[in-house]
């Protein structure tokens, strides 16, 4: 342990691990004196500096030695908020939702490791999954490649019968909405113009072929903005519904981004929003006599193929 090299390993893995250094037992542990140990802070005070990884400081009240985070390292306030949002969402199997909250709780220091997880145990224990159980992480990030290469892909795709059909698609998006992923992909027939709905647990097999398509920078897919129009998942072609409105303003633009009020009226407003396929209509219904619906106005993009 006497070695330059091992000292300094070992000092960083304590301070990686959140543990504080107290001289005294630090010297005693490694049977080197005071200045070597000095010397071995300021070296990884330099070397913390120039990696950006934070800052070692003296913390005088408990005379030891510790690492500060740097602004841009998760604080155990949001490693806690993410792995509510991971409970909630449901959206991945026990076993890799288990070890992304491990990972996320090896970011904290190690006296803040305690904080968190008494924080979250009752529910991490408890997690329940979905009812496929299907691993999902290398699946969506070989989605995410053929996206990035622009590659066509062959799926086979369970769908909600139990029929497998087999697909020859370009994947533009992966989104995440009400527990599960989705592939968005353009079919090749090209006659419909807007993106098929897979959910990715559904799907049993991906072959990537050597066939790429083009997708001009102009014509580029955006998740963002299909998102904000699409509704329970349902695509379908590209329209404006325009209704009268009573219920609460704040959560009908929070489910409806592309909402605009075109005016006040007694007890409520008149809105428009532009949406992809029918799951609007499930949420008009939803909401009762809250809603009246108004007109609506279709582009003819072709069918509803969810």
């Amino acid at each position: 342990m006497g070695l330059p090299s091992f000292r300094l390993l070992e000092l960083h893995d304590r301070l990686s691990r959140g543990e504080p250094l107290e001289k005294a037992k630090i010297v005693t542990m490694l049977s080197i004196d005071s200045k070597t140990f000095q010397r071995d802070i300021d070296k990884l005070r330099e070397y913390y500096s120039e990696k950006g990884l934070g800052d070692i400081t003296y913390d005088r009240k408990h005379n030891c030695y510790r690492l500060e985070k740097k602004p841009d390292q998760l604080t155990k306030k949001e490693i806690f908020a993410i792995c509510k949002i991971l409970i909630e969402s449901r959206a991945f199997n026990k076993q890799e939702f288990t070890e992304i909250v491990d990972k996320l709780l090896k970011l904290c220091q190690k006296d803040e490791v305690k904080q968190v997880y008494q924080a979250i145990i009752n529910e991490k224990v408890h997690y329940l999954q979905l009812q496929h159980g299907k691993p999902l992480i290398d699946d969506i990030w070989k989605l995410r490649q053929t996206i990035t290469e622009q590659h066509v892909i062959e799926i086979a795709y369970k769908r909600a019968d139990n029929e497998i059909r087999q697909h020859e698609v370009k994947p533009v998006g992966i989104v995440f909405s009400e527990f599960y992923f989705y592939l968005l992909a353009f079919l090749m027939d090209d006659k419909v113009k807007y993106p098929t709905i897979f959910r990715v647990d559904r799907i049993q097999i991906i072959k990537v072929t050597d066939q790429t398509f083009p997708v001009p920078y102009h014509q580029r897919f955006s998740e963002a903005e299909f998102k904000k129009r699409i509704q329970f998942m349902y695509s379908g072609e590209l329209k404006t519904v325009r209704f009268a409105f009573t219920g609460v303003l704040e959560a009908l633009l929070d489910k409806l981004p592309t909402a605009q009020i075109e005016k006040e009226v007694e007890g409520g407003v008149i809105v428009n929003a532009e949406v992809f396929g029918n799951g609007i209509d499930m949420w008009l219904r939803s909401q009762g006599d809250r809603v009246k619906l108004l007109e609506e106005e279709s582009y003819k993009y072709g069918n509803d193929t969810k």
